[in-house]
């Protein structure tokens, strides 16, 4: 907010400035050119107060479209409300009169109990005379502790009005500040909302109504409105969709008989071809080489972190399954960056293709990784394969997201310099666009190979091998010295990993 002095505004200045206030105000003109006048001496927050505003609350703010103020002192009212309706009318000792009449009909079956055990002279009669002793005093105790909470009808009265008379008070107070920023904003942007709509106050009105009126029936008089308490619906419809889902699941499995046996088959020949590298390859060949990637890529300190954390592996005997683990993940991984780059590219050339696709990518970011299991096993079936599949999808947005992200951040006159030089679209994206993206589709890619090591442990559950297994085995017989080793297996594997991948970024 810029600071202004009536004395340096010139005549037509300060009448061109009252115009506009006056435009944007609709009404209480005069009003808010004097207001105005005085805040804009000073830079920051100015006290002043809108008695209008301290009435009408956050019906004040929502009719001059100041919808986020309007739904912060909208909780903040209906709070204090909440506490006015329990004091006046609110059933406050009702649930400890439901509890008092509770341990009366237990003391009442005592009782009867008592009776009969004078009757036949069981051995029972002292301790069920005990037991009702201790019913009555405790019906006792809850009684007078309704008959205290009837009482307190008062307090929370009292209460409440000093929360809204306060509430009332802040409302005055910020009305006019936040309303001269809005008039900032509208006079660089005619769109930011202005004026007293009439339609804006009737919004605002309703629901302003609608949530207090509701939530004060709901706290004071739970009983009165079932519907509040409970959402209306029926168990049947649920069971009606889901076996709809069920029949298409069916039907596509049928349709797709043949490409879900395909896309099983491939997953299964890639996973087989990485697990013969990784686990049939003798162990110091396999070593040697990923050490050697660590310090070409890393430098020579996290070449020797990475062979301590190989020998960790080896000697507690995770060697195995560590590197099932990473052939997994390397076979997701690879399928995830061969697809998700490339369709990053066309995404970022074509704005419209990638706002079809952004929600797909939100849906398969925001989905809980152990949904992701069900429909990959009602169409693939469990394993390894599907074991992929569901890290596959789960790995898979990051990558996309960067590279659309990377190839948007490309400056605009870079490319426009290379197509002046008589650059071709393919030399474009190859020599300029990617050149230039390298670093953000890197992190793109490292994020997609962690997301997929996190998933190694969900992927156990429907038979995947690696490490996951040992932490699932670990989980069901509480071994939780042998759940923390191989929980330090699975994030060594992820350290090398991100250190190799972020080194060769850097």
């Amino acid at each position: 907010m810029s600071v202004v002095d009536e004395n340096d505004i010139r005549p037509e200045t300060a009448d061109r400035l009252n115009t506009l206030i006056a435009t944007f105000v609709g009404t209480g003109q005069d009003y808010y050119q004097r207001t105005f006048a005085v805040m804009m001496k000073a830079p920051g927050y100015c006290f002043t107060l809108n008695f209008a505003a301290g009435l009408l609350g956050p019906i004040w703010f929502g009719a001059r479209g100041l919808w986020s103020w309007f739904l912060g002192f909208l909780v903040l009212e209906t709070f204090a409300y909440i506490q006015i309706g329990l004091g006046l009318f609110g059933d406050l000792g009702g649930s400890l009169r439901e509890r008092a009449a509770q341990i009366a009909q237990t003391l009442d079956l005592r009782q009867q109990q008592i009776a009969a055990a004078e009757k036949s002279g069981a051995s029972s009669l002292e301790s069920l005379k005990r037991a009702a002793s201790s019913l009555e005093t405790a019906l006792a105790d809850a009684q007078a502790a309704a008959a205290a909470a009837d009482s307190s009808g008062l307090i929370y009265l009292a209460f409440g009005l000093v929360v809204l008379i306060g509430i009332k008070f802040l409302s005055a107070s910020l009305a006019n500040w936040t309303l001269e920023e809005q008039f900032t904003r509208w006079r660089s942007d005619q769109s930011v909302a202005s004026g007293w709509s009439v339609q804006r106050l009737a919004v605002a009105t309703a629901l302003t109504i609608a949530v207090v009126v509701l939530s004060v029936i709901r706290f004071a008089q739970p009983d009165a409105i079932a519907a509040l308490a409970t959402f209306p619906t029926d168990r049947n419809w649920r069971l009606g969709v889901g076996d709809g889902v069920q029949a298409v699941f069916d039907w596509t499995k049928t349709v797709g008989r043949g490409f879900f046996d395909s896309l099983t088959f491939g997953m299964r020949t890639l996973l087989d071809g990485i697990e013969v590298v990784l686990v049939g390859t003798p162990w110091p060949v396999v070593a040697l080489v990923i050490i050697m990637l660590a310090y070409l890529s890393a430098g020579p300190r996290v070449a020797i972190f990475t062979g301590a954390a190989l020998a960790y592996l080896g000697l507690l005997d995770f060697w195995e399954k560590a590197m099932t683990t990473i052939a997994l993940l390397g076979a997701a991984a690879l399928i995830s960056i061969s697809l998700g780059i490339p369709l990053g590219i066309y995404c970022a050339r074509r704005p419209r293709v990638f706002g079809v696709i952004r929600p797909i990518l939100d849906f398969m970011q925001s989905m809980p990784s152990f949904v992701y299991l069900i429909p990959v096993v009602a169409f693939i079936g469990s394993g390894k394969p599907a074991g992929v599949v569901a890290t596959m999808i789960f790995g898979s947005p990051p990558v996309i997201r960067f590279t659309v992200l990377g190839l948007q951040q490309v400056p605009e006159t870079v490319r426009e310099a290379a197509l002046a030089f008589g650059a071709t679209p393919r030399y474009l994206l190859w020599r300029v666009d990617l050149p230039l993206a390298r670093r953000t589709i890197m992190a793109g890619v490292n994020q997609t190979i962690l997301l997929s090591l996190a998933m190694v442990v969900v992927a156990s559950l429907i038979g995947a091998k690696g490490l996951g297994e040992d932490v699932l085995e670990a989980l069901q017989y509480a071994a939780a010295g042998q759940g923390i080793l191989a929980g330090l297996a699975i994030l060594f594997c992820a350290l090398i990993l991100d250190r190799i991948v972020v080194g060769g970024r850097n």
